[in-house]
């Protein structure tokens, strides 16, 4: 579903681990199989690679909490049926720092969902004895059915690491459709269509206690990320695809001009008081809303109209709510500065391996495979994931906005990028860019300390 030919090429050499999985009976599939009736050994026939693997364990820890875990963990079924083993999930919102003391205690998790390749790059250096190549199969089945540019993001150093487990569009706003619709407003399609338009609602509902926009970046360990989303999207839009680029690698600083002149632009919408926090509080109160209480006000009270946040928030919303263009919520396009520009960012997480035991080499390459995109697919009903692997059957992505993501991520014509921050080094990206751009929303830091706070702690 997701075009990324067009990416900046990065260089991967396949690198596999060792261990090839025997193809046998379709093992553990007799005992778990019976208790679903819904699975067969046709339906298995897929799995016979990965062999009998009753009574093993293999253990999953990522950043996917409630209400984003459950599609996790249901898409793992036909896995564990199949296979007769058990994998054991858990998700947290300190994972990024909670990852690294299980790697400095010795005791890391079998598979880690990892969201930033500058993380898995900190990770190979400080622990290179904790984590392993990706499996055979793994490389196999990215070799098949990926596009070489995702390999470069799951590699360091030429070895490759990780495939990538799922892929989202950062650059929307969610809104009501019918609140739109009422006030007769127009999605816009320019930068300066959406301050008119946030303008607008100010003059017409201000007296009634909405504001255009509402925001969260709280996120445990990891407050902070949406808020470098967000000037993320406005580089692009201001600077360009190669400046974005530059950014990445410190060629261009965090203190450079284009940059300051984005986060002026994201302080336009973020740190009006006029324009924040519908139904939520004052400007302040965006580092005190966690990102999945963010855009709620939007459905819960109707004091907020906008709210910038990526495809995967489709799994936030009040279960029930109608998430179509002419449903209780959708999604528009983050707009350019012209109507022409039409940049693109984009993230995803990637499956890395802290073992080669056999179970945990065919779980890992299980996760690349067409058979999980497609069953984790069907098991998001409420939508906000989509995959890179080339064999997901759109028909699977039943949610319009996973449907929109795939339409946008498919126009070759687009500038996309990944997310800056999961590229550059882990005490930036994973680091100082979180902690100075909460500080500029909770203690209204200035433009100019934080950008030169964050270049200071490149390392």
């Amino acid at each position: 579903m997701k075009s990324v030919n067009r990416r900046r090429a990065f260089a991967a050499v396949a690198a596999g681990a060792g261990l090839t999985l025997v193809l046998t009976a379709c093992g553990g599939g007799d005992d778990n199989a019976g208790d679903d009736e819904t699975t067969s050994s046709a339906d298995c026939a897929a799995y016979e690679q990965y062999g009998d693997l009753s009574g093993k364990t293999v253990t999953v820890y990522t950043s996917i909490v409630s209400p984003e875990d459950q599609p996790q963990i249901d898409s793992y079924k036909p896995f564990e049926e199949c296979t007769g083993a058990t994998i054991s999930y858990e998700g947290s919102k300190e994972f990024e720092a909670q990852l690294l003391v299980r790697l400095e205690a010795g005791s890391p998790p079998d598979i880690a969902y990892i969201p930033q390749p500058g993380l898995l790059k900190t990770i190979v250096e400080d622990y290179p004895d904790q984590i392993v190549p990706a499996s055979e199969g793994t490389v196999t089945n990215i070799d098949k059915y990926y596009a070489e540019a995702w390999k470069g993001y799951g590699s360091v150093d030429g070895t490759f690491y990780a495939g990538p487990v799922g892929a989202n569009v950062k650059s929307f706003v969610w809104y009501s459709p019918k609140m739109f619709k009422d006030s007769g407003y127009e999605i816009p399609k320019t930068w300066d269509e959406l301050i008119a338009l946030s303008d607008q609602i100010v003059a017409d509902h201000g007296a009634e206690g909405a504001k255009p926009w509402c925001a969260g970046i709280g996120s445990g360990d990891a407050t902070g990320w949406p808020a470098t989303d967000w000037l993320e999207d406005m580089v692009l839009r201001t600077a360009g695809g190669d400046v974005y680029d530059q950014w990445i690698t410190n060629d261009v600083k965090f203190n450079d001009p284009q940059i300051a002149e984005a986060l002026g632009k994201v302080g336009d919408i973020l740190k009006n008081p006029d324009y924040v926090n519908g139904g939520l509080g004052d400007v302040s109160s965006i580092a005190a809303t966690t990102f999945q209480d963010g855009g709620l006000p939007i459905v819960t009270s109707g004091l907020c109209y906008m709210h910038r946040q990526a495809s995967f928030y489709a799994a936030n919303w009040p279960e029930g709510t109608d998430v179509s263009e002419d449903g209780d919520v959708f999604a528009f396009y983050f707009p350019g500065m012209t109507e022409d520009d039409r940049p693109i960012l984009g993230g995803g997480e990637f499956a890395a391996a802290f073992s080669d035991r056999p179970e945990v080499a065919a779980f890992q390459a299980f996760l690349a495979s067409p058979e999980w995109s497609n069953a984790k697919a069907k098991a998001t009903p409420a939508g906000g994931w989509v995959s890179s692997n080339s064999e997901l059957d759109p028909a699977n992505l039943v949610s319009p906005i996973d449907q929109l993501s795939a339409e946008l991520l498919g126009d070759t014509t687009q500038t996309f990028r990944f997310d800056a921050s999961d590229l550059m080094p882990a005490a930036v990206g994973a680091g100082s860019f979180w902690t100075e751009m909460t500080n500029w929303i909770a203690n209204d830091k200035g433009d100019a300390e934080v950008l030169d706070a964050i270049q200071a702690s490149w390392p």
